[in-house]
């Protein structure tokens, strides 16, 4: 039997809520604050969609390139909001292409990296593809398959549970070109 622990939070409506967490499951509301470290990036708001299955990030001038014989990506991605505009120069080993069907049945080839993500606590890979999300509210998407690759569930009615992550050690090659 699952055990559960509990403490209370305000909701952005102000209601009180009983936070449960089962063993090693942690809570996450439909906005979060992350990091993709091993590029260079903090301070970004991600959008949690059960609803989608990858993780995509919003990046354009992406360009195919070889280094010592692999295959990479290089890339600006854009960070910011549409009122305050960052943006960051990466490169990163491609993992494949994938044709994705967006949410109006439009279908897509993107480009796909492997990075590590901070969220709260936690840090693991995630399969990220890369799109542009210029219209988006929210420069990431963070899909099904990472929410359960960190052991993630949703609480809808709450927004920026975790604490923003403190700024972890690049844990691989991939680059944030600055």
């Amino acid at each position: 039997m699952p055990r559960l622990a509990g403490s209370l939070i305000r909701s952005t409506d102000h209601r009180l809520f009983l936070l449960k967490t089962f063993d090693h499951l942690t809570v996450v509301g439909l906005r979060e604050w992350v990091a993709l470290p091993d590029l260079g990036v903090a301070g970004l708001r991600a959008k949690i969609d059960t609803g989608a299955s990858t993780s995509s990030l919003h990046a354009t001038d992406i360009e195919p390139f070889e280094r010592d014989g692999e295959k990479w990506v290089r890339f600006t991605a854009h960070l910011g909001t549409v009122v305050q505009l960052r943006h960051r120069r990466c490169e990163a080993p491609l993992v494949a292409r994938k044709t994705i069907k967006s949410s109006n049945g439009h279908a897509q080839v993107r480009y796909v990296i492997s990075t590590t993500l901070a969220l709260g606590d936690r840090i693991w890979r995630v399969e990220f593809t890369l799109a542009c999300r210029k219209s988006m509210r929210y420069r990431l998407l963070l899909g099904s398959k990472a929410l359960i690759d960190g052991q993630l569930v949703v609480n809808p009615g709450i927004k920026y549970v975790q604490d923003k992550p403190a700024f972890p050690v690049s844990t691989t090659s991939a680059t944030g070109v600055a």
